[in-house]
């Protein structure tokens, strides 16, 4: 059993799509090859934000602490977890009768057996066919008003009979270009799309648990906003 490289855990609540609103525990890995320019999560990878020392966990560890915070769902999120092994992670998790969610972009395949699988598509890494086919919901994030149209285009997002969530990016969650964006595709076309907002930020429920750490937001960065090179965390 391989232990894990863990950037943090916390207990939380689900704060977007599907599952909202339901208590959680999150566990956030370490490393993303995928870089998106507006990450919130930078922490997990970009080299002026993380942390001085990483920490490995064993799945059984982390399924423990996940079973003693009496949530109803583990969300398993990064950076990019599935560049991990998640099997045994996985394997633990169910041992312990708690449902398994994976967000993930799709660019890689997912080992392990998860309950829920929510994809959230990027551009530097786009999804692969069997990931496609495994997923239970799509979060599109929206960075400017031509975004939903592009996506549309590039996915056959109709195809597999689940929700498409819009979500506008967080560093421009009040634009009214985007949110008009939004509105005018729900409205126009319904399902599969749905209108998307990541609820938890405006509760700051992830930052109530005291191991959950700042976000760190390339959207925060000053100058250009571009990544310096990525550091391997692992």
């Amino acid at each position: 059993m391989k232990a894990l490289p863990v950037y943090e855990v916390f207990h939380s609540w689900q704060g977007e799509g599907t599952h909202l609103g339901k208590s959680a525990f999150f566990i956030r890995l370490h490393g993303c090859p995928v870089h998106c320019p507006w990450c919130d999560s930078a922490g997990t990878w970009h080299s002026e934000h993380l942390p001085e020392k990483v920490d490995r966990m064993e799945p059984y560890a982390l399924a423990d602490e996940a079973f003693r915070s009496g949530c109803e769902i583990v969300v398993i999120t990064g950076g990019e977890p599935a560049i991990h092994n998640l099997h045994d992670l996985a394997y633990e998790l169910r041992n312990r009768n708690l449902p398994v969610h994976l967000e993930t972009c799709g660019a890689y395949p997912i080992r392990g057996e998860m309950d829920w699988v929510t994809l959230s598509p990027k551009w530097n890494a786009l999804p692969i066919e069997e990931c496609l086919r495994e997923a239970d919901e799509f979060k599109l994030i929206i960075e400017d008003a031509n975004a939903i149209s592009k996506w549309a285009e590039a996915l056959p997002l109709g195809e597999f009979a689940c929700p498409v969530w819009l979500h506008p990016e967080w560093s421009r969650a009040k634009d009214p270009k985007i949110l008009q964006a939004i509105n005018q595709w729900v409205k126009e076309r319904g399902a599969p799309f749905r209108a998307g907002f990541q609820v938890h930020k405006l509760y700051q429920a992830d930052e109530a648990d005291g191991r959950s750490r700042p976000e760190a937001s390339l959207s925060h960065l000053p100058g250009d906003g571009k990544p310096p090179p990525c550091q391997d965390p692992s």
